[in-house]
């Protein structure tokens, strides 16, 4: 694993976007892109697999989580401003390239996937879809109106993660423990979890809704892997049903996972690779 960085450009001035990069720097690209309160580093176990099988894997740490620069506007906390940042590293890679986008990931993933010109060749959704219903609008609104807590030491804030991610699915000890460590900051008297907490401004700032993006996706023409926690409140049976009606979506669903499968585990990572491989 290694460290990459780019300079992007918002309305407010320059910050930097950091990644994690694994296998030859040759290889063709996949991109990573995590989830709302996550980092890049919750693709690792994914993105060995892939480097050694010859890929470039790159997992950013969208703006305000992990290693990139925090915003100095709340406001800015919003998925343009994620497109934007992420743009600037498709710049730089000048070709095209295989997605993965979880929750939020894969919504950045559409919104790059549907634009003119665009370098995405294949795309994996994980569990997120062209609408979020409301309830599950609401359960993020309460879960982000909640301030991140602090913790002692990193094993009580892998106790937290445990509880608030069991819908990642059955992992393991040493799983549980890597995002953990890969999840913790360190602030007087203990850890937080590494992200701004002002990412929550702009969700908490309004009522919960439910999310229409059928005009986004309706723009995606590539292959596009869906995955869906058999449990999932936020990517619905229908839903999925209704996007895997197009001949260019493959749907998957994970037994024992809702909001979202980690893609920790072999076959996890097992459907992703084949999928990119095709």
């Amino acid at each position: 694993m290694r460290p990459g960085a780019v300079r992007w450009l918002s309305p407010v001035g320059y910050f930097t976007l950091r990644w994690w990069e694994w296998g030859p720097a040759d290889g063709a690209p996949v991109v990573c892109v995590h989830g709302l309160t996550r980092t890049g580093r919750d693709f690792d176990a994914l993105a060995q697999a892939l480097g050694a099988a010859g890929r470039r894997v790159i997992c950013p740490d969208l703006p305000g989580r992990g290693a990139s620069d925090w915003l100095p506007a709340p406001a800015l906390y919003q998925p343009p401003s994620y497109v934007t940042a992420l743009s600037y590293l498709l710049a730089r890679l000048d070709g095209p390239v295989d997605w993965v986008g979880t929750s939020l990931g894969g919504i950045c993933g559409m919104a790059v996937a549907a634009t003119r010109g665009n370098p995405v060749r294949r795309l994996v959704l994980n569990d997120i879809g062209a609408t979020i219903p409301q309830a599950a609008m609401a359960r993020i609104v309460d879960y982000m109106a909640t301030p991140p807590p602090f913790f002692a030491d990193v094993a009580a804030l892998e106790a937290h993660l445990r509880r608030v991610h069991a819908p990642f699915g059955a992992l393991t000890d040493a799983q549980w423990r890597h995002l953990a460590e890969t999840s913790a900051r360190p602030v007087d008297g203990g850890v937080a979890l590494h992200y701004d907490p002002a990412i929550a401004d702009p969700i908490c700032e309004q009522e919960p809704e439910a999310v229409d993006m059928r005009g986004l996706w309706n723009m995606v023409r590539q292959p596009v892997l869906l995955i869906r926690g058999a449990e999932s409140d936020l990517l619905l049976p229908g839903t999925a049903r209704m996007m895997a009606e197009a001949e260019h979506v493959r749907l998957v669903e994970i037994a024992g996972a809702g909001h979202a499968p980690a893609l920790m585990d072999p076959a996890q990572i097992a459907l992703v690779a084949g999928f990119l491989d095709q």
